[in-house]
């Protein structure tokens, strides 16, 4: 769908990367491969923050016959070699070590996260709080800190976020009182889990999040059976935000014969509407090496969200637009990737923050309508 309403509003461009720990630990051999998928809410006095995921790279990551990556140690970052006939580099983002007994890869970027004010609708940038940027600092950050998701819950604000190590891939919790402060809450989701968001208050006296369980490994579906295997969209129930249970029975899954048929994950945190909680979340359809991402919608019940009113997942929300980033386009590093990740109440309509190509990031104006509201 086209919205009237639709722009980037923050691009690498945009980043002083002289506010960077990774820039100034490494003298200055990095640059912004992008700044996007940027969690989204609304602050007190009614300005919008979006919190940017930044991917640092390596101007030349490739010396020496081998392929460099960027680490965080308690000494401070350092780059890591692999040598290249060890490797597998047909994806821009990571690359594949050989020989090992489980799939190992390592990526091409360290990620941080650097706060940015908006204007109430939006569009405009107020201020960049490089004094705010959350940055790794234990070892489980090693690789980076990425796709933060914000959920404004009981008067303070939860985010999630997934870090990234050698020693676990996790969802991760940062509480804050006035949307810009952080502090680190703990490990929510071990291994392998990432794509969690907090609906934004509770149902049936539990709190509810949308959670995106990863594997190496899938069993096949039944030749007859509607879905295909693969990553699905999970749901889980705590008492305290902090221990969580998942759902005894399945919840969004791959279906064959649509669009969205490779996997799906979370993109937005649910908000509740007059007719139920909505969510925005991302499909992949099978295509070259990384996919085709676009937007899909789901409606849930009230009181019970793991009953699904309305799952909308054959007409795509949102998808990449080429003239967007027009610009960029000597940046471009992916194409036919959107990634929503946070929402927010603007009266008539919502508004939708995203990442778009891996590279920036993206307001769009929808209308309630568009939901049936």
């Amino acid at each position: 769908m086209i919205f009237d309403t639709d722009k980037i509003v923050f691009k690498p461009q945009d980043v002083d990367l002289s506010f960077s720990p990774v820039f100034n630990d490494l003298k200055g051999k990095t640059y912004v491969l992008g700044a996007f998928n940027p969690g989204l809410t609304r602050l007190p006095d009614g300005n919008l923050l979006i919190m940017v995921r930044i991917a640092e790279a390596l101007q030349q990551p490739i010396y020496d016959n081998s392929i460099h990556t960027i680490r965080w140690t308690p000494e401070g970052y350092l780059e890591e070699g692999f040598a290249l006939d060890e490797v597998v580099t047909d994806d821009p983002r990571e690359f594949y070590l050989k020989d090992q007994p489980s799939p190992v890869f390592a990526l091409t970027s360290i990620s941080w996260l650097l706060p940015v004010e908006l204007s109430p609708d939006g569009l405009d940038i107020i201020k960049i709080h490089y004094d705010k940027i959350i940055t790794p600092d234990r070892s489980s950050q090693e690789y980076g800190i990425e796709d933060a998701r914000i959920s404004f819950i009981d008067g303070k604000y939860y985010m999630t976020t997934c870090t990234v190590s050698s020693e676990r891939h996790a969802t991760t919790l940062f509480i804050s009182e006035d949307g810009l402060n952080y502090e680190f809450g703990g490990i929510l989701l071990d291994h392998q889990n990432k794509d969690m968001l907090l609906f934004e208050g509770k149902a049936g006296n539990k709190y509810y999040a949308l959670t995106r369980p990863l594997g190496s490994q899938y069993l096949a579906t039944g030749n007859s059976s509607e879905w295909n295997p693969g990553p699905v969209i999970q749901l889980a129930t705590s008492p305290d935000l902090f221990h969580w249970k998942p759902w005894d029975e399945p919840f969004i899954r791959a279906r064959k014969g649509t669009i969205s048929n490779n996997k799906i994950g979370g993109g937005t945190p649910p908000v509740l509407t007059d007719k139920g909680w909505l969510m925005l979340y991302h499909g992949v359809e099978s295509s070259g090496e990384v996919g085709i991402y676009r937007t899909f919608w789901a409606l849930l019940d009230k009181e019970d969200p793991s009953r699904i009113i309305k799952l909308e997942d054959r007409q795509f929300l949102l998808e990449a637009r080429e003239e967007l980033t027009t610009e960029m386009k000597d940046r471009i590093y992916l194409e036919d990737v959107v990634f929503s990740c946070g929402i927010a109440d603007a009266g008539d309509f919502f508004i939708v923050a995203s990442g778009e190509l891996d590279l920036a990031c993206r307001i769009t104006h929808i209308q309630k309508s568009c939901f049936g509201l």
